[in-house]
């Protein structure tokens, strides 16, 4: 019989097992230390983002501009991950959705629900990646939604596949394996 060797894990896999890791040791470690919240868990996703979206062809190939619109914790998680984070991208927490048109990547928060039909109205050609918490964002022409799992372990990503592609943005196969595919 001859054994082979499992594939590398993915980057995003990593991440992923990374942050569980850290949630778990964080939770066991007693009183020194908090758990990782899903919050922070939700902005550590967005942040890692980038590497497994391809974006228009003028896009590709350069560092990426995040943005983070509205107040809630996990805009505040992106603001101290963008102090602490060399990751190279750029990040800006917006006033409005006017001031976001250069954004590669936007996260729009859950404190923006009432108003999410006009945002997504207004960015409807707009070459950038949504991302929200909102329940029912994928569904209602967002593109990368971040829910709780049913059973309360971390993280679902869901991705509208339709809104994306519409202009022109894909999103890599590794990505697409681990995330649950929604149709509007």
């Amino acid at each position: 019989m001859r054994l082979t060797r499992p594939p590398p894990p993915s980057r995003l896999r990593l991440a992923l097992c990374c942050l569980l890791l850290a949630g778990g040791l964080a939770a066991h470690a007693g009183s020194e230390t908090e758990p990782v919240s899903e919050n922070a868990v939700k902005a550590v996703l967005f942040y890692k983002l980038p590497p497994f979206v391809y974006l228009a062809d003028n896009n590709r190939g350069r560092s990426h501009y995040l943005c983070g619109l509205g107040d809630t914790p996990v805009v505040d998680s992106l603001e101290k991950l963008s102090v602490s984070s060399p990751s190279g991208s750029s990040y800006q927490t917006l006033d409005g959705v006017s001031s976001g048109m250069r954004c590669d990547f936007l996260f729009i928060a859950r404190d923006q629900a009432d108003n999410l039909d006009a945002i997504l109205r207004r960015l409807r050609d707009s070459r950038m990646v949504t991302v929200s918490d909102i329940p029912g964002f994928a569904r209602a022409g967002g593109m990368v939604e971040l829910v709780p799992n049913p059973d309360k372990s971390g993280v679902q990503i869901l991705i509208n596949r339709k809104a994306a592609l519409r202009l022109g943005i894909e999103f890599n196969a590794q990505l697409l394996r681990l995330a649950r595919i929604v149709e509007p």
